[in-house]
C-alpha cells in the first residue's frame, strides 16, 4: 500500500493518478494544504493568491473537466509596481522609461555599462541581477523586493533560485518595450475560479476515494528500515511512502540528520481584508512595492480578479524563518495604515471582515547546499521507497500545476515497477 502523507494539491493528484491501493494522512482536518478558500461576509479569500497557469493541456483538461465554464474566469493579468509615489508597469526592467527622467537616465545608463567581466563572477541571486541589469535596476527594485519576499539576504541564494518565474529580459528587449510594450509572459493571463481556489482541489479529490483520506491524524515518525509509519492514531506499513510535507521536516521524521542552514525559508503573513465599497484601484491584479519602510511586499485586488462591488485584499508580509512570535495585532495596525499612506484604502473605507494567516513555510531558500544535499537526500530516500513531492516535499519554486504534473508524472513511473 501507498502511503501519501498531505491531502494537498500534490498528495491528493499522486492519489487520483495511483493504480493501486493508497491512505492519505492529513494532519488538518480539511483538505487542500495551503489551497484553502475562506469564505466571510460575501467576500472569497485564499490562504494567499493562487492563480492557475496552464501550460500542459492535458493538466488543464483533467483538472477542469469537472468544473463547469460557468465557474471559471480567464483573467487578463494586470500588475504594477509602486516606486517614487507612482504606478509602474511590472516588469521593473522592461518599463525603466516610466520612471523620473534621471532615474531612467540613470537605469539606462548603467544596463549599457555593465562591466564584460561581470558574468565571470555568478555566484549568487544577487550578483547575478547585478550582471545581468547593473547596479541602477537592481538596487531600485529587484534587490529591495526579493529582499523583502525572502526575507533574507540574497547573496545566500542560488544564481537560478526563481527557474523560469523570473522575468529576465536583454538590452534589445528593454529598448524594444520603450515603443512597443511587450506584454506576454509565462501568465499574462490565469484561470481563477469565482468561489476561489480550493474549487481546483475539490476537482482533483473527486477522483479520490475520501475513504480513503484520514484527517486529523499527525505523523510522528517514520522508521525507513521497516517501512513503517507512526502517526499520532496508529502504526501503519507501507510499501511505498509517498511526503508531501517539507523536506526537512521529512528528513527529521526519518531521522536522517542534515547539517544546520542547510534548508531555510521564509514564513508570510497574509492579511485577507474586506471593505465596504469599492476603492479607486479598479485594475490591477496585484501591486508590488519594494520600499522598504512599508510593512508589505505586496496587496493583491480579489475584487478586481472576481468582479465585486467591494474591495477585497490579500496583504503579504514576508518574515524570516526564525523570528518567532509576530505581533499579530501591532503588524494589522500597521498594514491599514500603510494601505492609506499609499492610497489604496481611502480613511473614510470602512474594514467589514478579516481573516488572517500565517505560511510557514512560504517561499524556500534555494542555494547551492540545498540542491546538492536534497539530490543526495531523494536517493537514500527511495532505496527505502520514500519520495518527496511538492513545492515543499521537493523544495523548489514551482507552480500549482507544475505539483500536479509532478505527482502524476511519479504515479505513471511507480506503476510500471
Amino acid at each position: 500500500m501507498d502511503i501519501i502523507i498531505g491531502a494537498g494539491i500534490s498528495g491528493l493528484s499522486y492519489a487520483a493518478a495511483s493504480q493501486g491501493d493508497y491512505l492519505i494522512i492529513e494532519q488538518e482536518d480539511r483538505i487542500g494544504g495551503y489551497c484553502k478558500t475562506i469564505k466571510q461576509e460575501g467576500f472569497v479569500w485564499d490562504y494567499s493568491g493562487h492563480f492557475f497557469h496552464f501550460q500542459h493541456p492535458e493538466i488543464r483538461d483533467y483538472v477542469m473537466e469537472r468544473i463547469a465554464a460557468d465557474e471559471m474566469l480567464n483573467v487578463e493579468k494586470h500588475t504594477q509596481i509602486y516606486y517614487a509615489d507612482r504606478l509602474v508597469d511590472f516588469p521593473f526592467q522592461m518599463n525603466i522609461h516610466q520612471l523620473p527622467q534621471e532615474e531612467f537616465i540613470d537605469c539606462l545608463y548603467d544596463l549599457f555599462t555593465i562591466s564584460p567581466t561581470a558574468e565571470n563572477d555568478l555566484h549568487s541571486f544577487k550578483s547575478m541581477l547585478y550582471a545581468k541589469f547593473g547596479r541602477s535596476i537592481a538596487e531600485k527594485f529587484l534587490i529591495p523586493y526579493n529582499t523583502k519576499l525572502y526575507a533574507t539576504d540574497l547573496d545566500k541564494l542560488d544564481i537560478d533560485a526563481m527557474g523560469r518565474f523570473f522575468p529576465y529580459a536583454d538590452r534589445e528587449q528593454i529598448v524594444r518595450n520603450f515603443r512597443h510594450p511587450e506584454t506576454r509572459s509565462y501568465n499574462a493571463s490565469f484561470l481563477y475560479p469565482k468561489e476561489g481556489c480550493e474549487r481546483i482541489v475539490k476537482s482533483i479529490a473527486s477522483h479520490v476515494d475520501p475513504a480513503r483520506i484520514a484527517l486529523g491524524e499527525t505523523v510522528s515518525s517514520i522508521d525507513t528500515a521497516t517501512h513503517t509509519v507512526y502517526t499520532s492514531r496508529r502504526t501503519l506499513h507501507y510499501d511505498r511512502l509517498i511526503s508531501t510535507m517539507p523536506l526537512p521536516r521529512l528528513l527529521e521524521s526519518c531521522s536522517i540528520a542534515v547539517p544546520e542552514g542547510i534548508y531555510t525559508w521564509n514564513k508570510v503573513l497574509v492579511f485577507n481584508l474586506g471593505f465596504d465599497r469599492k476603492g479607486k484601484e479598479t485594475r490591477n491584479c496585484w501591486i508590488y512595492f519594494p520600499q522598504r519602510d512599508l510593512v508589505f511586499y505586496r496587496v493583491g485586488f480579489y475584487d478586481n480578479i472576481i468582479g465585486q462591488d467591494r474591495m477585497s485584499l490579500y496583504v503579504e508580509i514576508g518574515f524570516p524563518q526564525k523570528q518567532a512570535n509576530l505581533n499579530i495585532a501591532e503588524l494589522r495596525e500597521q498594514t491599514l495604515d500603510d494601505l492609506q499612506r499609499v492610497g489604496i484604502v481611502a480613511p473614510d473605507q470602512q474594514l467589514v471582515a478579516e481573516h488572517h494567516v500565517v505560511m510557514n513555510p512560504a517561499y524556500v531558500h534555494i542555494t547551492k547546499q540545498s540542491e546538492a544535499d536534497k539530490q543526495q537526500r531523494f536517493a537514500q530516500l527511495a532505496e527505502s521507497q520514500v519520495y518527496s513531492i511538492g513545492r515543499y516535499g521537493e523544495w523548489k519554486y514551482c507552480s500549482l500545476e507544475d505539483n500536479i504534473f509532478d505527482a502524476f508524472a511519479l504515479a505513471k513511473r511507480l506503476a510500471t515497477r
